[in-house]
């Protein structure tokens, strides 16, 4: 008999429970299936539209200090972050076989230079050999033979001593070529500035037979830098010279750089079918904060709008549950400039076309007859609001 009761007690406590659940599911104001937007309303504010991109940090001006002979490295006067300046000796390639090139040539030049002065001698010795034959032959001494023959040695002296000359000529170019080759062994500075790379050792053979190879990289101003980055055609049109730039990079997560937009590059680059633009944006690096290399992710400031009636992106993005061809006429008196946002209109909503301005990344301008500043608009429900009406709206589970 005791069991009996426990149990049509027990019973009872959980239909109760069960009613009152039920109660509390279907009876809560403004959970139904009509609360399927939330509500935000129009603002007056700043709204900033950017560009977003990727970059690398580089010094604005970078020098490739190459050598244009080969020779094995024998002094190297700086490293990697030495300061030098505009002429200071920075490495010296072995000139003991340019020397001994030079000296050869310089024994060629003085040699060649003997060569055409005994020419010379011989073409004063073949003149004053014509002008005696001449002299005699007026005076019926000579056959006129002897003096053509005297003449023909006198040409052939001043063409020899011609040959002669321009050899000599040639001595001295190869000469002087010595002495550049053995000049080009010691490698200079072309700039002031610090060196960001060092690319031989001390012992090491450079080879320059094809194209002179890199030993130094000095940029010239590590305070004045640049950020190199790509663009794309659906924004390039947007970007111009001297516009703000705001940028991060990971080394310095917490701190914003400043920069403006110094070139839009014409050379496109097309990467998976998309193409691209080079901007050249112009960084002050003061401090010195900022290293060659680095990843920039850049916002740059293509418009901004100061005190405009704004909302959010998303009431423009809003539709509301209407039949598709009461949707479709609306939509088609829809100008490419203009938007719809969404009133609160009893249980349902009514559209309000808006002209759009400057869009954000978050809110849009928006301005037109009836909008003011703090009425009420529509947008989507929130990921809270929808998961509130999953847990207590229709759906039990």
């Amino acid at each position: 008999m005791k069991i009996r009761r426990s149990i049509i007690f027990i019973v009872v406590i959980v239909t109760l429970l069960l009613g009152v659940f039920a109660w509390f599911v279907f009876s809560q104001p403004g959970e139904d299936e009509t609360a399927a937007y939330s509500l935000s309303e129009v603002k007056r504010g700043n709204i900033v539209s950017t560009v977003s991109a990727t970059g690398t940090l580089s010094p604005v001006i970078t020098v490739q200090v190459g050598s244009q002979v080969s020779g094995t490295i024998q002094h190297l006067y700086v490293d990697f972050n030495s300061r030098v300046k505009k002429g200071d000796l920075i490495a010296q390639i072995d000139p003991a076989l340019f020397k001994a090139k030079l000296a050869e040539a310089e024994g060629n030049f003085k040699s060649a230079e003997a060569a055409r002065d005994k020419a010379w001698v011989g073409v004063l010795d073949a003149q004053r050999q014509l002008e005696r034959l001449q002299k005699q032959q007026k005076q019926k001494l000579v056959s006129e033979s002897d003096v053509d023959s005297a003449r023909f040695a006198y040409d052939a002296a001043v063409v020899e001593h011609k040959i002669k000359a321009a050899a000599a000529e040639q001595a001295k170019a190869a000469r002087d070529r010595e002495r550049v080759n053995l000049a080009y062994t010691s490698i200079y500075a072309p700039i002031d500035g610090v060196v960001i790379s060092r690319n031989v050792d001390v012992g090491q053979t450079v080879a320059a037979s094809l194209q002179a190879p890199t030993l130094f990289t000095i940029a010239q101003d590590l305070t004045r830098m640049q950020i190199e980055t790509e663009v794309d055609e659906a924004f390039i049109g947007m970007i111009k010279p001297d516009q703000p730039v705001r940028f991060t990079v990971f080394a310095y997560q917490k701190r914003q750089f400043n920069g403006n937009v110094a070139q839009v590059r014409l050379n496109p680059k097309i990467e998976a079918g998309v193409v691209k633009y080079n901007c050249i944006i112009f960084v002050d690096n003061a401090d010195l904060a900022l290293k060659p290399g680095m990843t920039a992710t850049v916002t740059i400031e293509v418009d901004r709008s100061e005190n405009v009636l704004k909302v959010p992106n998303a009431a423009l993005r809003f539709v509301p549950d209407w039949p598709a061809q009461r949707l479709k006429k609306l939509s088609a008196d829809i100008q490419p400039n203009e938007g719809v946002i969404w009133l609160p209109h009893g249980e349902d909503v009514k559209p309000l076309k808006v002209a759009l301005g400057t869009a954000g990344e978050k809110e849009t301008q928006i301005s037109g007859e009836g909008v003011q500043e703090g009425m009420p608009v529509v947008v989507p429900a929130s990921r809270k609001d929808a998961e509130r009406k999953r847990r207590f709206g229709l759906s039990l589970f």
